[in-house]
């Protein structure tokens, strides 16, 4: 089946659902294709379901607080696909998505990617073991289905995730074992000429700080300056060991849960085969934009996390900026009209941005999760370990591609969503260049494991899309 619309969008988080409201208002004709059976994204995943639960207060004011912004997207008029898996994008603006073992090809004047971020791999011994999770998939069991891991239960890493995660489980009745910050020792004092920035936006500030009285409060062992995280078990993690200040510690653990920070869901983007750049703040790709989020290639945008990690409230607003560009280049609006509509957004997004600056000093990834030990794994599809990737640059392969295709690193079923970004690194140390230096994983669709019924329920029009 095949369908034409003036907007296609990826993702239905705050992103995807602003840009969605905002195109339709316009009165451009939109479908929202969303890989997940309900919107929200990962901020709000199931809001729907769970703001109305008697436990909904356990995940917090700003959960409760997307149901208005689905409640409004179901009503703008948008056409919205759930569980509809986007595998090509074309660079004549055409997508090949999946959806009950069928494929539909939608073509569109503009194609909006808000497919969010990503949990940053954190490869560390044993993070393979069964039992071992990243932060984000813990709180996915908890919004989707009111789950909490097997205890004694243990959170590795840095940043407001882990806080805000633990500050919920507390909420619920269930608190962690113990949290393992793993922030560098001087990281907030290293932040301080970023301070004034973030206390003017002073909102969000509060909100670590209660996150870390309620973890006072309850009891948890808090550990800082954490450093060589390891999960250890025979079978599935039974222990976490641990060094502070030289001196290693083991603690017992059914369920170790890691997180190193989010980086921008590049997967699609670079599918597409726009620009990247290496973004050292980030520690990751990201896609080049315009003001606008438009990528090298006309028509296709980037809103959201997946364009530059800002948060739920900066997403909403990059996503309805973009339908305004959209809605300007369809004549839906005049260049006066886009300009006017556009002010009070980007007084918006500044606001909120101000914050970042202090997060990304106090958060700065580790160098040991960008280049661990030889004999941890890094492509989890094709059991690849750090010492595999060192030994293929070592024999003369010079990048991420000639290792891919020496090794298979990055050629399993996940495509290079786990290894990408730390094959990436561990091949520059290995040379001794700049990560910036290096090209990006080349990924080529499909952008997901397809069956051959699923490419032949292409219409004859679409039937030989380009796989190589």
């Amino acid at each position: 089946m095949s369908a034409a619309f003036d907007l296609v969008i990826l993702g239905a988080g705050p992103a995807g659902m602003s840009a969605a409201i905002a195109a339709r208002r316009h009165g451009l004709s939109t479908v929202v294709l969303d890989d997940q059976p309900e919107p929200g994204g990962q901020i709000y995943r199931a809001v729907e379901r769970r703001a109305r639960s008697a436990d909904a207060a356990s995940l917090g004011p700003d959960y409760a607080a997307g149901a208005a912004l689905v409640e409004i997207f179901r009503r703008c008029g948008a056409d919205y696909r759930p569980v509809t898996q986007v595998w090509q994008i074309g660079r004549d603006l055409t997508v090949l998505a999946s959806h009950a073992g069928a494929s539909s090809a939608f073509a569109a004047r503009a194609i909006v990617i808000a497919v969010g971020a990503a949990e940053r791999p954190v490869p560390i011994p044993g993070w393979t073991l069964p039992g071992v999770m990243t932060v984000g998939a813990g709180q996915i069991l908890l919004k989707a289905s009111a789950v909490v891991p097997p205890q004694p239960l243990w959170i590795a890493g840095q940043g407001p995730l882990p806080l805000l995660y633990a500050a919920q489980l507390i909420d619920a009745g269930m608190p962690p074992a113990g949290i393992l910050d793993t922030t560098p020792q001087g990281a907030l004092a290293r932040s301080w000429r970023h301070l004034p920035g973030a206390l003017a936006n002073w909102r969000y500030l509060p909100k670590g700080l209660s996150y870390l009285a309620a973890i006072r409060r309850a009891g948890v062992p808090l550990v800082r300056h954490v450093t060589e995280v390891a999960a250890l078990g025979d079978g599935r993690v039974t222990s976490v060991r641990y060094a502070v200040g030289g001196r290693l510690h083991e603690a017992a653990a059914a369920t170790l849960l890691l997180h190193e920070g989010v980086v921008p869901h590049v997967h699609m983007s670079l599918s597409a085969g726009v620009r990247h750049s290496w973004d050292d703040t980030l520690q990751a790709p990201v896609p080049v934009l315009d003001a606008w989020g438009e990528t090298s290639l006309p028509g296709l945008f980037v809103a959201g996390d997946a364009g530059g990690i800002g948060g739920a409230a900066i997403a909403a607003i990059r996503g309805e900026r973009t339908a305004l560009r959209v809605a300007h280049r369809a004549g839906r609006i005049d260049y006066a009209q886009l300009q006017e509509r556009d002010k009070t957004a980007g007084l918006q997004m500044r606001r909120h941005e101000q914050i970042r600056p202090f997060l990304n000093a106090v958060f700065t990834p580790r160098k040991a999760i960008h280049v661990p030990g030889d004999d941890v794994i890094i492509c989890r599809c094709e059991e690849l370990t750090a010492r595999d990737i060192r030994q293929a640059v070592a024999a003369g392969c010079v990048g991420p591609n000639q290792v891919k295709a020496k090794t298979r690193c990055g050629m399993g079923p996940c495509q290079g969503r786990q290894c990408a970004l730390t094959l990436q690194q561990i091949v520059a140390d290995a040379r001794g260049v700049a990560v910036a230096e290096l090209e990006q994983l080349t990924i080529r669709p499909p952008l997901r494991p397809l069956t051959l019924g699923e490419l032949a329920s292409l219409d004859h029009h679409h039937g030989s899309a380009n796989l190589t």
